[in-house]
């Protein structure tokens, strides 16, 4: 019986989908407010398992005349797509729902905790939209009451009512059950997370059900807007998503970590392919001749080169993708599998590129800060005390920014003993650089430039010293690094000059060449590991917890 509701139930109902969203000018970034979903579209059509207790709109004229004509051929129309009531619509303003007392709702999500009591019965239901779940109050008069046994922590469940004022102090509304129907039933002797505070290490190794705590559901929502509000600063600004490849024959970096893709390894013969069974070469080497690429071919650890190609041609660009690196780490900070933004402006400096990164990250931070206030408040509770003025101050204070040299003076001035050296030369390590937004400048965000030409990439633009490059790195308190740019080098001379003194392969990068060759323009960009960006926006302390599914060696699980 409740797998028939539950077939039911997933019947696709009509749904209407929002207005776009208008477009803001550039480098005035003002942030709209955004309108409450609920008042963007009318309520999704209940199905089966519901319609006998809720009224649902009628079609629109435009809609019933494509159902008449869909009868009339013998057909049945695809109805109007429309979004479903979700707890959030109801929770999420600053009423807590009390504008909603008296109206019917239908909740569908997960239980998180059933307390049965001798006349009443309280079921706390999350359907995911937000941190809040929905107090659902049952009597032994509720229709379905005679699954209350099935209720259990995990099951997910469809419960219809009247929206109420909660008797209670810890909301302010609650769902006097009429129905209640399970979908699908939950073990609870078996079920991995039950009401106890369960540790990050386990949460790992049931990643597919960490969505459903709190805290792991509040990073995939934050996560989720900080990637809507990258898309919007971007596309409000006029730039064009570019999709980079994931397969490439170029090193981004120049340091060698990269996954290989090849077919020479067979997976058909039982227990995989011999090792004498790779075509090799005379001389032993592996024979890439033989390979699907004919080459060798890898994950991708950026997408800036092919996003270069783009922006020369389109002016302003950004890419937003899947990236790789086969570093052997097992630090909080890595991750062999994880996503980067980049974007690139034709027609740029250093100075531009700095603006840009400035504005896009106060742009998000402050995002997230406005629409996301409930998991926001979470963290500032139980993640990280004092997260919500850390990133205040992000968008509230204006970005300062140092030479190398400079930094490097600052730091030997300070008389801090660090555990690693400090001299120029040597890169920033990450007690570096939180020492320097972090106490120096008192937590302002601080962006160094100009760092030795001998530490940074291939592509970056050489200054006239002839010793650095145009080059930045945008630091913030309790991270450090979190954004890397430059100005990419434009003279072909130069550049070619630069490959050689690294030994890369120029035949390797003759299109990336090519493009110093025809039409070349000073340009820009900068990269931004988005799992650090949650990382920093939510206090997670390890980076594997920022990602719905982390890659680090010797783990590929889910």
């Amino acid at each position: 019986m409740a797998a028939a509701a539950a077939t039911r139930l997933l019947r696709l109902a009509p749904r209407r989908l929002p207005a776009p969203p208008k477009a803001c000018p550039f480098p005035a970034l003002p942030l709209q407010p955004a309108t409450p979903l609920a008042a963007t579209s009318r309520w999704r059509r209940f199905c089966a398992a519901a319609q006998a207790s809720a009224s649902a709109p009628p079609p629109p004229p435009a809609a019933a005349a494509v159902a008449a004509e869909g009868t009339a051929t013998g057909g049945e129309a695809v109805g109007e797509f429309r979004r479903r009531t979700r707890v959030a619509d109801v929770k999420g303003g600053e009423d807590e729902g009390s504008a909603w007392v008296g109206r019917q709702l239908a909740v569908r999500g997960w239980v998180r905790t059933c307390r049965a009591q001798r006349t009443v019965t309280f079921v706390e239901v999350n359907d995911g939209s937000c941190l809040s779940n929905m107090q659902c109050v049952l009597t032994p008069d509720t229709e379905g009451y005679d699954q209350i046994d099935s209720i259990a922590t995990g099951a997910s469940v469809l419960v219809e009512g009247i929206i109420a004022s909660s008797q209670g102090g810890k909301q302010k509304v609650e769902l006097k059950v009429s129905k209640i129907i399970v979908i699908g039933e939950s073990d609870p002797t078996s079920f991995p997370i039950q009401k106890k505070r369960a540790s990050r290490e386990f949460l790992r190794t049931v990643a597919h059900l960490r969505p459903r705590t709190n805290t792991f559901g509040a990073v995939a929502r934050v996560r989720n807007a900080l990637a809507y509000a990258t898309h919007k600063f971007f596309q409000d600004n006029g730039f064009v998503w570019v999709a980079s490849p994931i397969i490439t024959a170029s090193d981004c970096e120049g340091a060698g970590e990269q996954f290989y893709v090849t077919t020479l390894i067979s997976n058909s013969a039982e227990g995989g392919s011999l090792v004498k069974d790779i075509p090799s070469t005379k001389d032993g080497r592996v024979d890439w001749s033989q390979d699907f690429f004919c080459k060798p071919a890898f994950l991708t650890v950026s997408g800036q080169l092919n996003g270069e190609t783009y922006a020369t041609a389109l002016s302003d660009i950004y890419t937003f993708g899947p990236t790789f690196r086969a570093e052997n780490s097992n630090t909080s900070r890595h991750l062999a599998e994880f996503w980067m933004i980049e974007p690139e402006l034709a027609f740029a400096d250093l100075n531009d590129d700095m603006a840009c990164a400035s504005s896009y990250l106060q742009y998000v931070v402050k995002y997230i800060l406005e629409n996301c206030k409930e998991d926001m408040d979470f963290f500032n509770t139980w993640i990280e005390k004092g997260i919500i003025d850390r990133l205040n101050d992000v968008v509230e204070k204006n970005f300062v920014h140092l030479s190398y040299s400079d930094a490097i003076e600052l730091l030997v001035g300070s008389k801090k003993k660090f555990e690693f050296p400090v001299k120029w030369g040597l890169d920033l390590q990450s007690e570096h650089e939180r020492y320097i937004t972090e106490v120096a400048f008192g937590g302002r965000p601080v962006i160094i430039r100009d760092y030795p030409k001998e530490i940074k990439a291939f592509y970056m633009r050489q200054n006239d010293d002839g010793k650095t490059v145009a080059a930045m790195d945008l630091l913030v308190p309790r991270v450090g690094e979190l954004i890397g740019g430059s100005q990419r080098e434009e003279r072909l001379d130069y550049l070619e000059g630069r490959l050689d003194e690294l030994n890369l392969n120029k035949e390797s990068y003759w299109w990336y060449l090519d493009l110093r060759r025809y039409g070349s323009v000073p340009h820009a960009g900068f990269g931004l590991g988005f799992e650090r960006l949650v990382q920093f926006a939510t206090g997670m302390d390890n980076i594997r917890d920022t990602i719905p599914f982390p890659r680090v060696p010797g783990s590929a699980e889910f």
